[in-house]
């Protein structure tokens, strides 16, 4: 006489298996489609690419690129905010924080201190949009030239107006996603 059936423990097994990786996953990884970002059972507006998405990312585009990517350090205006408990690197922006968008520097889609010779974005802004940036690990490593730099999470804009290639959310939205990632955190964005 047969205790069990194997069959049927198989299929529990796979089946209690699937829910603990959708579980996991959404623990671990945010979801950008379009205007809606997705993290671990909420989802925010957000803003993407005035010029939408794209696989093939040239720098100036204005298109955020499809992908998964890993996320790097929060630079944030410790003059403006406090940041609440985060698990990932934090960098107090000051007057001279940059980030290089010139293919001719050897720091290309790197952070710089200004004054520097070459294009760069300040991160130290009036707008208030750079307050708080995330960097999404994109064209990171290796960088290649001309495919894109300074891709960000920060603050949008209230109207939500498109951005130059990064994702950006309402400052509260950003604050508490923020609050529940960490460096096994990934964001994937997709058509």
């Amino acid at each position: 006489k047969k205790i069990f059936n194997s069959s049927s423990l198989n299929k529990k097994i796979s089946i209690l298996l699937l829910f603990i990786i959708i579980i996991y996953y959404r623990k671990v990884m945010i979801i950008v489609r379009k205007n809606l970002l997705r993290f671990n059972g909420n989802s925010y507006t957000c803003a993407i690419g005035k010029n939408g998405v794209t696989a093939e990312k040239n720098e100036g585009d204005g298109c955020t690129p499809l992908g998964e990517y890993s996320l790097g350090c929060i630079y944030f205006r410790k003059d403006k905010l406090v940041l609440p408990d985060v698990k990932l690197p934090t960098i107090a922006i000051d007057k001279n924080a940059g980030w290089c968008d010139d293919v001719a520097s050897n720091d290309y889609n790197r952070p710089i201190a200004f004054p520097f010779k070459y294009s760069a974005e300040r991160l130290f802004r009036d707008d208030g949009i750079y307050d708080i940036v995330c960097v999404i690990n994109y064209n990171s490593d290796p960088v290649i030239k001309g495919k894109g730099s300074a891709i960000f999470l920060h603050i949008a804009r209230n109207d939500y107006s498109g951005t130059e290639g990064c994702i950006a959310l309402q400052q509260n939205d950003l604050i508490q996603l923020l609050s529940q990632i960490n460096s096994q955190t990934r964001i994937s964005i997709i058509v």
